[in-house]
């Protein structure tokens, strides 16, 4: 496929402009959903006499009401603004985040904890939406890595900087003081973006009517598909959607738990357990750059996503074999884990956009993460379930193994079918 005499000036232009806002947005959704597991190993469970029960269900009932309103906030963000919908979003995640730090009874946070799970389900498909209309075929997978890369590069510095937190001044101003961010970048978001090209004063008539013709002309090698009804019984949608909450169950699992896992080890302390908490994300930033870069340069998508899952898979089988008297080694383990799982997203989400027609994309991508939420609502609960029930994190590495080994055969014949498609 060829471009449509499109200048280089307009790539300069849309990643100096729109990838920083969209890494910066998507970071700060995710250091409001990801700390509550620091809170958890911090002092949190005690101060409000939680039991491991009730934390397993605290740490999963974010992703439950993720699950229930991905699907409209994404209609919102494809047919109206996902502009304004992240703005809301933003001003509601950041607050509903620094409540979280002046609760004093579980009930209260149950409620916050789901809340937050709603009010940020849209931000994923908006924000894929989002960079679908300013990047092409060419671009996608790294505009996406570059918006998915605020999660592990979050997760690192805010691994570092919650465990400091919590020893100086309490789990309760961690929260307060990672909370506030979200609700100020807001007014920065609704300032510096524009929903498509055609709004962007910083292009020229001719610059815009190159890039709109690219993305035009990229739409007419996928086969149409009339409405959402017959995109969400297709074959490939309904593998995809196993696919992402088969993966997501390892990832959240991991997310959500590591920071336990790390905790529980001989000598280690809050601080101590944020400095090793943030070394499988720094391999997690290193391997999504890499992976999205060469699955652009090649133009292919599937074998830059199941090989990796697949290796996460043995990972954690291999963390299991170590036991838990052979830390450093099964902490080894699980950095290329973490590392292996975080590699594909770029590929993955630029392959949805490049299935399925624009009409329909939108809703496909929410009805895929939101599934990804069901799997992250069941990996952060079942991981804990089985780490409480058991008094040990091996039955839970035997767990996300599985979840990503299914994950990584399903995803070869999902891709494959819609290629086919």
């Amino acid at each position: 496929m060829q471009d449509v005499n499109m200048p280089d000036t307009i790539a300069k232009q849309r990643w100096l402009r729109l990838i920083p806002v969209a890494f910066i947005t998507y970071s700060l959704a995710y250091l409001d959903r990801a700390n509550f597991g620091f809170a958890a190993a911090g002092g949190m469970a005690d101060d409000l006499k939680i039991t491991p029960a009730v934390s397993s269900l605290l740490s999963s009932l974010f992703f439950l009401g993720y699950f229930f309103f991905q699907i409209p906030g994404a209609l919102y963000a494809a047919n109206k603004s996902a502009k304004k919908l992240i703005f809301w979003s933003l001003v509601l995640w950041g607050s509903l985040a620094a409540a979280t730090g002046i609760v004093s009874n579980v009930n209260l946070l149950i409620a916050i904890r789901f809340a937050l799970g709603v009010v940020e389900s849209a931000v994923m498909p908006a924000m894929i939406i989002f960079l679908s209309r300013w990047f092409t075929k060419a671009e996608r997978s790294r505009a996406n890595t570059f918006l998915i890369l605020g999660n592990p590069v979050t997760i690192l510095w805010m691994s570092i900087v919650s465990g400091y937190l919590i020893k100086s001044v309490g789990w309760r101003w961690m929260f307060i003081i990672e909370g506030i961010p979200a609700v100020i970048w807001a007014f920065f978001w609704w300032r510096l973006v524009q929903d498509k090209p055609g709004d962007a004063q910083w292009l020229t008539t001719k610059e815009k009517d190159a890039l709109e013709a690219q993305l035009r002309l990229e739409q007419q090698g996928i086969k149409p598909v009339r409405n959402y009804a017959e995109a969400f019984k297709s074959k490939t949608v309904i593998l995809l959607c196993l696919q992402y909450a088969l993966w997501s169950i390892g990832v959240y699992g991991f997310v959500m738990w590591l920071p336990s896992i790390i905790n529980a080890a001989p000598n280690s302390d809050i601080v101590s357990t944020g400095w090793l908490s943030s070394v499988p994300f720094l391999l997690a930033a290193i391997s999504m750059l890499t992976v999205s870069y060469f699955s652009d340069k090649k133009l292919t998508r599937s074998i830059f996503v199941w090989p990796f899952l697949l290796a996460g898979a043995v990972a954690f089988y291999g963390s299991y074999l170590a036991g838990e008297d052979h830390f450093w080694l099964s902490f080894a383990l699980l950095v290329i884990a973490g590392g292996a799982m975080y590699a594909p997203y770029g590929p993955f989400f630029a392959a949805i956009t490049e299935i399925l027609p624009k009409n329909v994309a939108a809703g496909a991508i929410a009805l895929i993460n939101s599934f990804g939420a069901l799997g992250s609502f069941a990996g952060s609960y079942l991981v804990g379930y089985l780490n409480g029930s058991t008094g040990s994190f091996s039955a839970s590495y035997i767990f996300m193994a599985g979840a990503l080994l299914l994950s990584a055969f399903i995803t070869i014949v999902a891709l494959h079918s819609g290629k086919r498609t």
